[in-house]
């Protein structure tokens, strides 16, 4: 039976760039007490022998680790998935690995246990996605001692931890606007998790944008984050105010359940009922007609939360951030349009 080859060392390392171990080392910390020379023979060496250090032998020695934990409420979801990706993107950036970590419910139970898992790791800090109330619960498990930060929007930071966030109250001022700028009287709104604990999110700009024109806000009709459940709700809508002319969905997975309500009525957007949606998910530039919505750049926000933790880590020049805002933008497209003469 052949034995498997031993993974390269580095004592083999040294010994075939004809240095000292110490030298090795130097070079892999990135010091610059090393010649050229002896530099680029150990960089050679390492590449020829495909020399990988021992990560986690590497941070007990220097006391820091690499790895990231991540706390979430989904992982499927756009908005979660683009957020983790950021995420995962800025550590690798700096040579950081990071491990995403989900309540099987919401339960303080589960909550706890994810934590627990976490703890158990050789974490360097901890990302909270704090879009929902249980990651606000989970961050407040951590010990102070554990660097910890907060992805979230407006209406879901309750942490009180450094968080970057997008500002989806302005967005919901934003997406109203949009629709009663061309021409609309009112427009109606099928939410999610309203009313919310915290009194502010997408759905209070919407709020604010009718009132600030002095314009009564229509019943809010409530989803669920499925499809199916906004087309039920759109329904409803259409069938208790044969009068809607337009609809502002949570999110772009709504606004899906929102066409298919308009097909059964044989009705179309924008020539019926003008929609738009939020988050610009890809789906929404692919449909047709294709979605007005508003972009929320997940991506950005799960990159700008690992930096005010790489900031908190020292990984970074300058003083350590506490607070990043990033704008929501619109996207008007073919949904939306003019209501019928």
């Amino acid at each position: 039976m052949t034995t498997p080859a031993r993974p390269p060392a580095i004592s083999d390392v040294a010994r075939r760039a004809g240095v000292s171990v110490g030298t090795v080392s130097r070079v892999l910390n990135g010091s610059s007490q090393v010649s050229e020379r002896r530099r680029a023979a150990t960089v050679r060496a390492i590449e020829e022998l495909g020399y990988r250090p021992n990560q986690t032998a590497r941070a007990l020695a220097s006391g820091r680790h690499r790895l990231v934990g991540i706390l979430t409420g989904d992982t499927t979801e756009y908005g979660f998935a683009s957020t983790i990706r950021g995420i995962e993107d800025a550590a690798a950036a700096v040579g950081m690995l990071a491990t995403v970590a989900r309540p099987r419910s919401r339960s303080d139970t589960d909550v706890r246990a994810v934590v627990d898992l976490l703890l158990n790791q050789p974490l360097a800090g901890v990302i909270g996605i704090e879009f929902d109330e249980q990651v606000s619960r989970g961050l407040a498990l951590f010990p102070a001692s554990m660097p910890s930060v907060s992805a979230s929007l407006v209406g879901t930071h309750h942490s009180g931890l450094p968080d970057a966030h997008i500002d989806d109250e302005l967005g919901g001022r934003l997406a109203t606007d949009h629709l009663l700028d061309l021409g609309h009287r009112t427009v109606h709104h099928i939410a999610v998790d309203y009313p919310s604990e915290s009194g502010t999110g997408r759905s209070y700009g919407y709020r604010a944008a009718l009132e600030a024109r002095g314009i009564p806000v229509p019943p809010i009709r409530s989803s669920t984050w499925e499809p199916a459940a906004a087309r039920v709700a759109t329904l409803a809508l259409l069938d208790d105010d044969p009068t809607v002319t337009a609809l502002f969905c949570f999110n772009d997975d709504l606004a899906m359940g929102a066409y298919r309500a308009l097909h059964e009525r044989g009705l179309r957007a924008p020539e019926d009922v003008s929609i738009i949606g939020f988050d610009d998910a890809p789906l929404s530039s692919t449909v047709s007609p294709t979605l007005s919505t508003v972009r929320m750049d997940f991506g950005s926000l799960g990159s700008s939360a690992f930096d005010l933790l790489a900031g908190m880590l020292g990984e970074t020049a300058g003083p350590p951030m506490t607070d990043v805002e990033l704008p929501p933008v619109l996207v008007a497209r073919e949904s939306s349009g003019p209501p019928r003469a």
